[in-house]
């Protein structure tokens, strides 16, 4: 409890940072660990644990980052309906900037959708994925410096907690993926190690736009939103839903969204 009395204290810079810190770095290597006893998974377990993830962050949008930021600008404005039609701007500003980034960035995909927009004579291969990685960890890293940076202690924790639950069987299956591609469990692990890194630049983000100005609070709440979104429609659930394995990875998506709100409802 004194460390949590500690960490609440802190200035909401800090406190964004380290929570992103927490949900990414240290909780993706924690889910990525047991990669030098398994070896390898079964696909099918791989896309069960990654919709699990996405139910997390899918739960984490709504409950913990949209409507706090309804709320927030809400009370800014004094107007529903000006707030609501902020929300969803900033909210669709966020999607088209993941959007983008997908359009542009060189990167990879373990899985049919292969590379997109790479040149392989120019990068290496587990490099596209480390792109990918760190296109899907941004928004995610974004999100917790965000609500943990927002002075909303139960809100920050539900979130941090939510996205590092999300980032342990996320680390895994990026760990257990580069195996599968020939890469010792060393390396592998050290790659999944380095995309929990990534996380931290989101939060920093986040939380160092947030101290600029507080103003910026909902706004910021519903474009992390927004990307997180386009991740999990665009990214993870087609990703899950690939040779058969729809209806465990639904079921999982299941679990993973009462899960995070559960936590949410408790915690808030």
């Amino acid at each position: 409890m004194e460390q949590l009395a500690a960490f609440a204290s802190a200035h909401p810079f800090v406190t964004g940072v380290s929570a992103s810190i927490l949900a990414g770095l240290v909780l993706t290597s924690l889910g990525a660990l047991p990669v030098f006893v398994l070896g390898t998974l079964r696909e099918t377990t791989q896309n069960v644990m990654l919709a699990f993830a996405a139910g997390v962050m899918l739960a984490a949008t709504f409950f913990s980052l949209l409507l706090p930021a309804l709320d927030e600008a809400e009370s800014g404005v004094g107007s529903r309906g000006f707030a609501v039609s902020g929300v969803i701007v900033a909210l669709l500003v966020g999607a088209l900037v993941m959007h983008l980034a997908h359009q542009y960035a060189p990167h990879e995909h373990f899985g049919p959708k292969g590379r997109e927009n790479a040149d392989a004579s120019r990068l290496r291969r587990v490099w596209l994925f480390v792109i990918a990685i760190a296109l899907h960890n941004f928004p995610e890293g974004l999100a917790v410096g965000v609500a943990a940076g927002s002075g909303d202690l139960a809100d920050g924790l539900g979130v941090t907690l939510g996205i590092g639950l999300q980032n342990m069987p996320e680390g895994l299956a990026v760990a257990v993926a580069l195996r599968s591609q020939g890469y010792g469990a060393g390396h592998a692990f050290r790659i999944a190690m380095l995309s929990g890194a990534l996380e931290p630049l989101g939060g920093l983000f986040g939380a160092g736009a947030l101290a600029i100005s507080g103003a910026l609070l909902p706004w910021a709440l519903a474009f992390a939103a927004g990307a997180m979104l386009f991740i999990i429609s665009s990214e993870v659930i087609p990703e899950t839903h690939r040779q058969g394995t729809e209806r465990g990875a639904t079921s999982a998506l299941f679990g993973g969204f009462v899960v995070m709100l559960f936590l949410d409802v408790t915690l808030g």
